[in-house]
This record gives structure tokens, C-alpha cells and sequence, in this order.
């Protein structure tokens, strides 16, 4: 029994230990691997190394790496290269472009501290093999790659400048609203309203409304104000940044005073147009509604509430052929092809109508083209108008109906001895209707052809120079003589306004005379008869 136990002891012993063994032999196995390497640059190797086929990295060094991390262009590494070995070589580009045929390039240049930098180049294998040298690194332990710690220093230095001398604000807050970082600007502005004798403090003094940053809104305008009483307006864009947030607070003073300048033109424009009796709506380039007066309401009696809703065109006149304030067409397709008409002739210029409504209401619409592209569209109500020019021509066709049924041949000359209207006997007597020429008529040129149709007489001198007096005059007649022999008796009569009247009949007898004209002598003495 104790031998069994002491031969299993034994032979578990033996298992452990060949465990262990087998564990030890497995770690030294591990332990003299050579560990695999990420780049195919020796770590040793002094320089920074760049690998390209054609503008893709293929691989390089550490350095190589922060270099091409620290650069803020976009685009590929090869750009990024480029821009940053251009500040040291500005013809960097075109001598790389020479490594295909010429093989490599060497290069040398100082940085702005007066350090030189190497850079040598060379083509083989259709790779482009590009290597920064400093000389000052060449002491430097194995790992320490003093260029790229130059170059990352020069941007950190870099950046710390432009946001030193940023033109704008820039400061980081905490949650609780602490200001931790300003920027130069923000700095002198906190300065400029300390009161006298006083310094910063920490943490630095909070320059706008906390609870209008929280808000997150970017585009939120503040103002400060001054002790020497200036106002400055900065438009402040807001960020999360870990437990805190980035604030930006850019000069907003011309945008603040040009919309101030534009609100108070549009006011001036509104009150303006506000006094006229002629409905004005101007639409942007979008055609949306942008400014409207309150004639405009009166006249298509369209509610505020939509108008302040900058409607576009097509639903203000959509709205006005509800409220029938809009000639009705025969169709909805038709009414949206007259539409598109209209502004297509507005935006032009050339759009001028009269819209007669189903009410009884005459409007005249005009469309007027505006600068960058906007429209105005101006609604008069001219219905008292057209209403007196029907009643004034329906005025003058009763007249002239009325001394077209006259036996009398009549002509009417005005002030000036122009003829302004006749009937259709005078036509028939003379052969001569005015309405047959545009142009105005004369009592000089119609004496002229009076004389071409009737035998010499000295009534016509008489005639014309009756006409043409100004001032107090009496009707007188006088008989003259037709080529075919009929005895006209002429009658002028003075009107209201330095008017005249010339009337002609046919005297009383003058049929019976007819047969004796032939034999006898004209008379060339008119006899004047006082009526």
C-alpha cells in the first residue's frame, strides 16, 4: 500500500516538472524571436525618410510621420510635403519633377532660426526616396528625430501667433462659465473696461452674456459698451470643447450697421409709400412679397396677416382671383399661363394693362422691372376715371349727333383757329371730312379751299381774321357765291372760350336765282349783315 502511494507521489512529480520544462523551453523559444517591424526604415537611421511611388507614401520614418501629421493642408501626404518643404525650398516642385531624368537632387536652405537643413532626393526603382537631414541631429541619441520636434515647435509656435494676433475674440469657458483662456484680443477688451487702476484677475473677467453663449446658436449677436461710451457688436459662434466650450466673438459692427441703415431706408420707403393712393407690392428675385403700402390692402382687399407672411406672386394673384379682384379667365389654365405672362412681361418692363373686374371696378396694372432681378408690381383704381372719359365721349357723340341733325353746315374752330369739329352737312357742302386725316386743320388752310370752291369773294380775309381775334366779338353773315351757282349764306358766331362757329346755309330764293347765274356778274363785296 505505501509503496503504491509513494510510486503515484513520484511519478506526479515527474509531470510537473516536465510541465515546467516544457513552459521554460517555449519562453527562451519566444524570447530569441526578433521581434517584426512595422516600417522597412531602421530605427537607427539618422534622417527623415519619405518612400513615395509617384504622390502615394509608401512608408517613412517616425519623423517622416510627425511631419506629415502636423501640416494642416488638405489633400494628399505628398501635398502635405510639398507645402511644408516649399516655406524652406520654394522650388521644391520642380526639382522633384527632375528626378525621372536626372536622378537625384540635392538641396540645402535655412530655416527661420538660421539652422541649415538638407534635403537629398533620388529616383531609383521607380521610387522616390526623399531625406531631411539636420546636422545638429547628428550627435542626437537613437529615436530622437530633431527635425520633426523643429518642425512640430515651428507650428505650435505658428499657431500660438495667429491666435495671439487673431483679429477676432477667442476664449475657452468652463461648465461653471469660468473663463480659463483668452486670446490677445479678448485680453485687451477686458482691459479696456476695467475701471482705472485695476487689473485682471483670475479667473478673467466674463465680457458678454452667459446665458445667450449657452444657447449653442451660432450667428447670436452682443454688444459691449465702453466706458469712453462706444459701442462695438460682435457675432459669437459657440462650441462644446470637452467639459467646457470654444467661443468665438467676431466684429459684427458693419453687418449691425448696414442692416440698421437698410431697416431705416425701408421704414422711409414704407411711411413714403404708405400716403399713396396707388397699391404697391415688390417682390425679390425669388418672387416673395418683401414690402407692400396700405393702398394695397384697400384696393384687393387681401388681409394683412397674409401679406406679412411674404407670400410669393402666384399666391398673391391666386388669392386675388378668389376675392374676384382679377379679370376671370375661362379656365384655372388658362389664368396660370396669364400668370407666368406677367412676369415674364413685369420682369422685362413692358407689362401694362387695364383690368376690367366682375365688380364694375377698372384697374390698371403696371409691372416694373427692379435691380437684381425683384418686381413691382403698382394696382391704381381708375375707375372715377374711365367712368368721366365714357360719360366725356358719350358727351361729345350726343353733341355731334345733335349738330348732324342740324340743316345747317357747321364748323367750330377753337382759340387758337384750329378746327375742332363739324358735321356731315359741312362735309357735304365742301367735300372736305376732317376725320379722314390725323393731322389738326387750320382756318387759314380750310379758307384756302373754301376759296377753291366758291367764286372770289372778300368774305374769307374777313372770316379768317374773325377767327383769330381775341376779345369781345359780334355775330355778323355774309352771302357768297358756289361754283355750281348756289347762294351760300355764311353766319360766324363767337362761343365760350374764344371759340367760333361758321355756319352755312342755303339762302331762302336761291333756287329761283339758279337759272339767272349764268348772266350774271359775281359780286366780289360781300354784304355784311349783323345777326
Amino acid at each position: 500500500m505505501e509503496t503504491h502511494f509513494v510510486l503515484g507521489v513520484g511519478m506526479g512529480l515527474a509531470a510537473i516538472l516536465s510541465a515546467l520544462g516544457s513552459i521554460l523551453l517555449l519562453s527562451a523559444f519566444h524570447g530569441n524571436r526578433t521581434p517584426v517591424r512595422s516600417s522597412i526604415f531602421d530605427e537607427r537611421q539618422k534622417g527623415t525618410l519619405f518612400l513615395f511611388d509617384g504622390e502615394a507614401l509608401i512608408d517613412c520614418t517616425p519623423g517622416g510621420r510627425a511631419v506629415i501629421s502636423a501640416s494642416a493642408v488638405p489633400g494628399s501626404d505628398w501635398a502635405k510635403l510639398l507645402v511644408h518643404l516649399s516655406v524652406q525650398f520654394p522650388e521644391i516642385d520642380q526639382h522633384l519633377a527632375k528626378l525621372p531624368t536626372e536622378g537625384a537632387v540635392s538641396l540645402s536652405a535655412e530655416d527661420a532660426s538660421g539652422q541649415t537643413i538638407l534635403l537629398l532626393a533620388e529616383y531609383r526603382g521607380g521610387l522616390t526616396h526623399i531625406t531631411l537631414i539636420d546636422p545638429e541631429s547628428r550627435g542626437a541619441s537613437f529615436g530622437y528625430d530633431l527635425l520633426a520636434q523643429r518642425s512640430m515647435s515651428d507650428d505650435l509656435a505658428f499657431l500660438r501667433s495667429m491666435v495671439s494676433h487673431a483679429p477676432f475674440l477667442a476664449w475657452r469657458e468652463k461648465e461653471n462659465g469660468d473663463v480659463i483662456w483668452a486670446n490677445t484680443a479678448y485680453l485687451l477688451r477686458a482691459g479696456d473696461l476695467l475701471p482705472v487702476g485695476q487689473d485682471l484677475t483670475w479667473p478673467l473677467p466674463k465680457l458678454f452674456d452667459r446665458t445667450a453663449i449657452l444657447q449653442g446658436v451660432s450667428g447670436q449677436r452682443q454688444k459691449l459698451r465702453f466706458p469712453d461710451g462706444r459701442v462695438q457688436w460682435f457675432e459669437l459662434v459657440s462650441m462644446p470643447d470637452g467639459d467646457g466650450r470654444r467661443i468665438y466673438a467676431l466684429p459684427a459692427d458693419s453687418a449691425v450697421m448696414a442692416e440698421t441703415t437698410l431697416r431705416d431706408f425701408m421704414q422711409t420707403l414704407t411711411k413714403t409709400f404708405a400716403h399713396l393712393p396707388i397699391g404697391l407690392a415688390i417682390f425679390d428675385s425669388r418672387r416673395q412679397l418683401q414690402l407692400f403700402n396700405p393702398a394695397l390692402l384697400d384696393l384687393t382687399g387681401l388681409p394683412p396677416d397674409f401679406l406679412s407672411l411674404r407670400p410669393s406672386l402666384l399666391s398673391v394673384l391666386d388669392a386675388l382671383r378668389d376675392r374676384s379682384m382679377v379679370p376671370e379667365p375661362k379656365d384655372y389654365h388658362d389664368w396660370r399661363s396669364q400668370i407666368t405672362d406677367i412676369e415674364r412681361a413685369a420682369a422685362s418692363g413692358v407689362y401694362e394693362e387695364t383690368w376690367n373686374l366682375p365688380g364694375g371696378q377698372t384697374y390698371k396694372v403696371v409691372g416694373r422691372p427692379h435691380p437684381n432681378g425683384a418686381l413691382a408690381l403698382m394696382i391704381e383704381d381708375i375707375s372715377t376715371e374711365i367712368t368721366r372719359t365714357r360719360r366725356y365721349r358719350a358727351d361729345m357723340e350726343l353733341g355731334q349727333s345733335v349738330i348732324d341733325s342740324m340743316d345747317e353746315a357747321i364748323a367750330v374752330f377753337s382759340e387758337t383757329g384750329l378746327l375742332v369739329m363739324t358735321n356731315t352737312r359741312y362735309a357735304k357742302l365742301w367735300e372736305h371730312d376732317p376725320t379722314d386725316s390725323l393731322a389738326s386743320v387750320g382756318i387759314t388752310s380750310l379758307t384756302r379751299h373754301w376759296r377753291s370752291k366758291s367764286a372770289p369773294n372778300a368774305l374769307w380775309a374777313e372770316a379768317e381774321e374773325f377767327v383769330c381775334t381775341v376779345g369781345d366779338r359780334e355775330t355778323w353773315s355774309a352771302d357768297l357765291r358756289m361754283l355750281d351757282g348756289r347762294l351760300i349764306t355764311c353766319r360766324l358766331s363767337p362761343l365760350t372760350g374764344g371759340a367760333t362757329l361758321v355756319g352755312f346755309r342755303l339762302a331762302s330764293g336761291a333756287a329761283d336765282a339758279l337759272a339767272d347765274i349764268a348772266d350774271a356778274e359775281p359780286d366780289n363785296t360781300p354784304e355784311r349783315r349783323s345777326a
